[in-house]
């Protein structure tokens, strides 16, 4: 099995310990570390973890325990220190998304990784779907021709806690850095194609408790011809999406309609040729789906040598996307790549 290290034990860490390593046996945990001690304290009493397997520094972490791969899953601005000293130690390294917050310190850890002849992988879980695979082949296919527009919404209403009360209203561009990054790496993935040019603007609304911008709504250009209008909000009162958003392809000949992660509702891909009627396909479940398809997905490619889609020089363009949309939302200004 994969020894991995699991740094950062907030929400996000105490899932993986939870709910994704008790479900495969490839890869175990064998050490925890969260420089906050109450954190520490709280993930110890929650899971009956080992004193001597818990520790406030990685570095400490990797002197006294035996491991083969590093998994961050601490808040943005230690992504690269924490998988730099992962690196420089010699382990493979898993980190959430983002893979950092500029992408001239992504550049560093991926050079890194390359260097040491260490993996370095990015957890984009929301690629590891059943549908999102099915979507994939019949876009890149031409199962109904080449793509002309696509649409994409995402709404939630996240906005209940009272102002102040809530770390996510604090958060830098909680929309576009937070959850929008998920879908601009998913229009990457099911198109095959890279962005050329993106247009965005971000709001806060009046009845907002957010401190920077929860909604927004961005033009992407693709460079195979296929232009993606994105809205997306964390304080809208309409019904909800599921977490993937509804998408809408326009192609030639038809159009495929698809979503996916719905809070217990089943994933959907429906095809409607053009002036015939819709139908829905059957999906079939992947072995290891969500961030049990990452996780695999990691482990596989480190005992065998392979290069998955979401290792970092392969996902630098997700994040180069993501920061793009910032700066257009921030300047007023369209960017080209």
């Amino acid at each position: 099995m994969l020894r991995i290290i699991l740094v950062g034990l907030g929400n996000c860490g105490r899932h993986w310990v939870r709910s994704i390593y008790p479900k495969q046996n490839e890869a175990q945990l064998v050490a925890y570390v969260d420089a906050i001690p109450e954190s520490l304290q709280r993930a110890r009493q929650e899971f009956g973890l080992a004193e001597e397997l818990c520790f406030t520094a990685l570095e400490e972490a990797l002197e006294q325990v035996d491991c083969d791969a590093v998994q961050i899953a601490s808040t943005l601005e230690t992504h690269i220190p924490l998988a730099l000293t992962a690196l420089r130690a010699g382990k493979h390294v898993l980190l959430e998304k983002p893979l950092a917050p500029t992408l001239e310190e992504a550049r560093e850890a991926i050079a890194e990784a390359e260097k040491q002849g260490r993996l370095l992988m990015v957890n984009q879980n929301y690629r590891y779907s059943a549908a999102v695979y099915q979507v994939r082949e019949l876009i890149q296919s031409q199962y109904f021709g080449p793509v002309g527009t696509v649409t994409v919404d995402f709404r939630r209403y996240a906005n209940s806690a009272p102002r102040g009360s809530n770390r996510h209203y604090t958060i830098w561009q909680p929309l576009l850095i937070d959850m929008s990054i998920h879908h601009f790496d998913l229009m990457r993935f099911i198109l095959g194609q890279e962005p050329q040019a993106i247009s965005c603007q971000t709001w806060n609304p009046p009845y907002s408790n957010f401190d920077e911008p929860p909604a927004g709504s961005a033009v992407i250009q693709f460079a195979g011809g296929a232009v993606v209008c994105y809205r997306g909000s964390w304080v809208s009162t309409a019904p909800q999406t599921t977490w993937s958003g509804d998408w809408r392809v326009e192609c030639l000949e038809g159009v495929i309609s698809w979503h996916t992660r719905g809070d217990g509702l089943p994933d959907e891909v429906i095809i409607q040729p053009r002036n015939k009627q819709p139908l829905p396909l059957k999906i079939d479940e992947l072995d290891y789906e969500d961030w049990g398809g990452s996780l695999q997905t990691f482990v596989q490619a480190v005992q065998n040598g392979t290069d998955p889609d979401c290792a970092a020089h392969h996902n630098i363009h997700t994040l180069a996307l993501t920061l793009a949309a910032v700066e257009a939302a921030t300047s007023g200004q369209p960017v080209l790549f």
